[in-house]
């Protein structure tokens, strides 16, 4: 048995923790690159694949799921699993697969002309929360007040569109975090730089428009909750709202206390990942006004620095086990596991 690897030296990444876990373990594993174009014949002696692609990479968002689909196909197991990834980093796929399976998802919509965007921001209340489909952070999320500023988004959304990441609220985080000492004053320039220079991830892809996708907004949660779920275990943290603000995701405030997570969330976190034959998947929790946990969106990535403080963990019967762990090593487990099991 042989695992593939693509190696990423990215702060945050997943490849440097899979690497340890096989070095210890003695685990065969060679590196690969997954930008190849000989990459399907590069794992023939692989029984499987590592991959941690990036929702803003000018490059895995062209390819990464097109491999990883190739190869199931072929009968190779992969991290993540297409039914993990397909809908990354795109909320309006992940609209119409969580209501397809009925899961509790916050009530959205979607239009496709501007026509009849603008019959329906008449007939709505206010106010709703704006997305674009891709971004993390909560960086492309905005709040409409009224019907004023949702005609704004409408002609935005079908003219010239939106950036891929909104750089002005980046160096605004970016300002906030600094000011709390969580990062340095060289990633507060580097965020202020990146204001008036594109990365190469936009320039590929333009800029995001021909739609325009919102979603109820849930008032008085002054946090989100993240639940990810891996095989058969789940963690999860709370993220507390930005100062003045709507937006948790991003806020760099986190709270590990396993007291304080709504275990209703991690549950339907189990019950989703059960249809949806997932390896990995994080879901953003928010409260109505009757205090029902629901869905903002899904993802499989996730900033692995951010969860090294959790205390424990739960099990599909929400057993609890208290203790430090790495996610990344489940993933390899697992990942060999399904392996095992398909030969």
């Amino acid at each position: 048995m042989k695992l593939g690897i693509q190696e990423s030296n990215t702060e945050g990444y997943f490849s440097e923790r899979w690497i340890k876990y096989c070095d210890e373990n003695k685990i065969q594993y060679k590196i690969v690159n997954c930008y190849s174009t000989d990459i399907i014949n590069d794992l023939n002696d692989c029984d499987g694949l590592l991959w941690h692609f990036s929702h803003g990479h000018p490059i895995d968002f062209q390819i990464a799921t097109t491999v990883l689909r190739s190869l199931e196909v072929s009968g190779k197991k992969t991290f993540p699993n297409i039914n993990s990834c397909w809908h990354f980093d795109d909320k309006v796929a992940q609209k119409y697969l969580l209501e397809s399976i009925g899961a509790p998802l916050i009530k959205s919509w979607v239009y496709y002309t501007k026509k009849d965007a603008i019959n329906n921001i008449k007939k709505i209340s206010y106010p709703k929360v704006f997305k674009l489909k891709g971004g993390a952070s909560s960086v492309n999320v905005k709040l409409i007040k009224n019907e004023i500023q949702a005609r704004k988004f409408v002609n935005k959304s079908f003219g010239v569109g939106f950036r891929q990441f909104d750089r002005y609220t980046l160096f605004k985080d970016a300002l906030s975090k600094f000011k709390n000492s969580l990062i340095s004053f060289k990633d507060l320039v580097r965020e202020f730089g990146k204001i008036f220079v594109k990365s190469d991830y936009e320039k590929v892809k333009g800029n995001e428009n021909g739609y325009l996708y919102y979603q109820d907004f849930l008032p008085n949660n002054s946090c989100d909750i993240r639940v990810i779920v891996i095989g058969e275990k789940a963690f999860a943290i709370k993220r507390l709202v930005r100062e003045n603000d709507f937006r948790a995701s991003g806020s760099g405030q986190i709270i590990y206390d396993k007291d304080q997570i709504d275990e209703r969330c991690v549950q339907i976190a189990f019950d989703t990942v059960s249809i949806l034959n997932t390896n990995c998947l994080g879901f953003d929790f928010l409260f109505d006004e009757n205090n029902n946990p629901l869905i903002a969106e899904i993802s499989y990535g996730f900033f692995q620095g951010a969860y090294d403080k959790c205390t424990g963990y739960w099990d599909r019967d929400l057993k609890w086990y208290n203790g430090s762990f790495v996610p990344q090593y489940w993933m390899v487990e697992n990942l060999i596991k399904e392996i095992n099991l398909n030969k």
